[in-house]
């Protein structure tokens, strides 16, 4: 018996090895439980993540008393895993992520972890094995897979002060690396949207004159700073672009603590993450602590067009430029903007009534936003007026952020990474301008805390003013959006619900014309996604 006993552990861990990526990747989508992100994700999706095959454990727990089926129970257990196992890597083995988890560092130490606290129970059951107290071996074990999120989570804080030991060493690496390049400075970028197009828009901008180098990807962490500044940073860069990121109040200014900007862009101030600062006034306060710690011989560059920004009172002496498009009291505003399915023109004029003509491949008006940021601070670097315009001319499209594709003979036009009500309505403004038929994919907006269902109806009500058809991924999340689009009276038969991302491709293929162009916006992340497949066979 103890050698069957042997065979069940050894297939209980090949299942642990083949269902715990699943539950690390969560946990690294959610910042590691920062601001208790997992253990939200976890409730919120508790039917996903409890309610599934991973039931047929704690059937098995309760038969398991039974005396009559004690011989048979460890067949039972064998039989019992491998099917669990099966429909566990059918289900999942397709599964489209937008990141795939990382197999960082932190992400082996934890692995160790979450090994130590499954083999130690497992060692004592076998060394002390005695037939009596197998149904107790088996609640142990079933109970500990049930529960694998949580076995995660715990190994997350038992590693917390190996952690912060591996932290402070990178932080001090980290600075005393910055310390050195004394001819270096740095622009940090933060606000709720617009952050990773604004660090791409003035890095493409700053390169034709500088050596500029920027946090890649969505490192916007104080340990992607780290990585960054420790991996990449050289003594050749001029310029370090930190974007900066943000869930609750006090991280943007552990970022600054750490790079220290001279100069600061604030792009705009809204709902994202709602859920976790609190408030709205803690989301404001949050990205002013970018402003708030440039020194006094540093330069911050705020949105005219932003009431948050424009309500706001500065705790800092620095100086403070403003950009905008209504509102035209700022150093640098756009006008006669000319949006088109090809780009954007628009006339740059500046607070000495200068005027210059600029046109990028960018689309939509909250680009003209990240534009100006960049324009006004190159032009305070020291680079001239025809530069900037060949730079903005020449700025590259932003993957996933109202970029363009092709599906078959279908123009997509991606913005999967957007999740903001500002964001979304101009994304829409761009597909109404598109000559053809208008069709849009949505699950609707995400993190924005009790206003959820508000922006998500409203968001519904713009839909129905843009489109020609719909197509709403998860029947549960998109019913504001649904109940938006009826209120509009928008036709019953042009509204698809799927709760498989996947199946929409085929449907644009049904449903398109001779000309169509589709909006792929907000794709749900990995943490909120109902069911997302890929479609490989």
């Amino acid at each position: 018996m103890n050698i069957l006993f042997l065979i069940t552990i050894l297939l209980y861990f090949i299942h642990l090895i083949i269902i715990s990526p699943k539950s690390l990747h969560m946990l690294q989508q959610n910042r590691y439980n920062r601001g208790y992100r997992y253990i939200k994700w976890i409730i919120k999706n508790y039917k996903e993540n409890f309610l599934n095959v991973n039931l047929l454990f704690l059937i098995f727990i309760l038969t398991s008393y039974q005396e009559s089926l004690n011989n048979i129970s460890p067949y039972l257990f064998i039989v019992i895993i491998v099917f669990i196992t099966y429909v566990y890597n059918e289900k999942h083995r397709h599964d489209a992520v937008k990141l795939p988890l990382k197999y960082t560092a932190r992400i082996k130490r934890l692995i160790i972890t979450i090994g130590l606290i499954y083999l130690i129970p497992s060692l004592i059951m076998f060394i002390s094995f005695n037939e009596e107290y197998l149904s107790i071996y088996y609640l142990i074990l079933g109970l500990l897979s049930y529960f694998n999120l949580f076995i995660v989570l715990i190994a997350n804080v038992l590693n917390r002060p190996v952690e912060k030991l591996v932290g402070k060493h990178f932080e001090n690496q980290a600075k005393n690396k910055l310390a050195s390049m004394t001819n270096m400075e740095v622009i940090g970028i933060t606000g709720s949207y617009g952050k990773t197009s604004t660090k791409n828009i003035v890095s493409d901008i700053l390169s034709v004159k500088y050596n500029v180098f920027k946090t890649p990807a969505n490192y916007n962490t104080p340990f992607g700073l780290m990585i960054t500044i420790n991996n990449y940073l050289d003594k050749f860069n001029d310029y370090f672009i930190a974007e900066m990121g943000a869930c609750k109040r006090g991280e943007i200014k552990e970022l600054c603590d750490l790079v220290h900007p001279k100069y600061g862009i604030l792009t705009r101030i809204g709902l994202a993450h709602l859920e976790t600062f609190g408030s709205e006034e803690n989301i404001q306060k949050t990205k002013f602590e970018l402003i708030e710690s440039l020194p006094e011989d540093g330069i911050g560059i705020l949105n005219g067009d932003d009431e948050k920004q424009l309500n706001y009172e500065i705790k800092n002496n620095c100086q403070i430029l403003w950009i905008g498009i209504d509102n035209h009291n700022v150093d640098c505003y756009a006008k006669d903007i000319e949006l088109t399915y090809k780009g954007t023109k628009f006339t740059c004029v500046f607070k000495d009534e200068k005027e210059y003509s600029f046109e990028t491949k960018l689309l939509g008006r909250n680009n003209i936003y990240n534009i100006l940021g960049g324009i006004l601070l190159g032009r305070k670097l020291g680079i001239s007026i025809s530069n900037l315009q060949k730079a903005v001319k020449t700025i590259s499209p932003i993957e996933h952020r109202l970029s363009m594709t092709k599906y078959y003979d279908i123009n997509i036009i991606d913005d999967a990474y957007n999740s903001n009500p500002m964001g979304c309505k101009m994304a829409l403004e761009v597909l109404k301008m598109m000559p053809g038929k208008h069709i849009i994919v949505t699950p609707g907006m995400i993190e924005v805390g009790k206003k959820e269902y508000e922006v998500n109806k409203e968001f519904g009500r713009e839909i129905a003013l843009n489109t020609d058809e719909v197509i709403l991924i998860g029947e549960e999340k998109t019913k504001p959006i649904y109940e938006g689009l009826m209120e509009k009276n928008y036709p019953q038969d042009k509204i698809h619900v799927l709760n498989d991302v996947m199946q929409a491709f085929p449907l644009m293929l049904e449903l398109r014309d001779k000309e169509t162009y589709v909006l792929l916006e907000n794709d749900l992340p990995d943490t909120f996604n109902e069911k997302i497949r890929s479609d490989k066979k």
